[in-house]
């Protein structure tokens, strides 16, 4: 069976980033893809101008539609915006035991705020337990650690959070190096990181990357290795010609086809 993996998050109207990244990640790692949608976004690649909030009736709506009938391997939540969308999505997942990445995106690339000041403490109260794995990036995990260190210090202190394992990425910072630790074991990731003006959606790529290689069966290191490689490859070959600003990655190889 094709593995199925599920997407709860918001929708970039740009297509770089959010839902629409999380998709083409699954796509691109040999995986359905299915979504349960959160928020709606006005954005480009130059910002984020406007957020819909949806009903929370709606989010369990469409989590029900989608594992009564298609099913779910794997799960990934990215943007969740506000602590009522959070504590629906926790209530839901927490019934259905399904291994879940655990992308707390607080901030866009261009500076727009995607989750609300009152959210944090919901979100690592409620969803970090279910995770199999948080990954925020460089940013995200100084916020939640409650300040600065290397990132092995932050991967322990998230942990304590209650993160069974902890990935934090390095597309920001001096060091091209994700770190994971997963309560007993301290692993380096390195990878290329390529000087190309078109990142937006690296982060989605990646913990959607990682989502889908636990659907196939994937161990968490190896996982979490594949997501590093293929987030940087679709940096490699991002489009920069798209839009006025930060160009979106391209894990499926557009770029090749044209």
């Amino acid at each position: 069976m094709v593995p199925r993996c599920l997407t709860i998050a918001g929708s970039d109207s740009g297509g770089g980033a959010g839902i629409q990244a999380d998709l083409k990640a699954f796509a691109a790692a040999g995986c359905h893809g299915s979504t349960a949608i959160v928020a709606l976004t006005a954005q480009n690649t130059l910002g984020v101008t406007a957020v819909q909030e949806l009903p929370p009736a709606f989010v369990e709506a469409q989590l029900a539609a989608v594992f009564d009938d298609i099913g779910v391997d794997a799960a990934k939540t990215g943007m969740l915006f506000s602590h009522v969308l959070i504590e629906t999505v926790a209530d839901f997942l927490g019934e259905r035991g399904v291994p879940l990445v655990v992308d707390p995106v607080m901030v866009a690339s261009s500076g727009a705020k995607l989750l609300e000041d009152d959210a944090v403490e919901t979100l690592v109260g409620r969803l970090f337990p279910l995770a199999t794995v948080v990954t925020p990036n460089l940013l995200e995990a100084e916020v939640l650690a409650g300040g600065g260190g290397t990132r092995q210090e932050l991967a322990e202190r998230i942990h304590e959070l209650g993160a069974r394992a902890v990935v934090v990425t390095g597309g920001h910072g001096e060091e091209a190096v994700d770190h994971l630790f997963d309560g007993n074991e301290h692993v380096e990731i390195p990878f290329d990181r390529h000087e190309v003006a078109a990142t937006h959606g690296a982060g989605c790529t990646h913990s959607a990357t990682v989502a889908a290689l636990l659907a196939r069966g994937e161990s968490l290191a190896d996982a979490a290795r594949g997501a590093a490689q293929a987030a940087s490859e679709a940096v490699r070959h991002g489009l920069t010609e798209i839009g006025g600003g930060e160009g979106p990655v391209d894990v499926l190889g557009i770029r090749s086809r044209v």
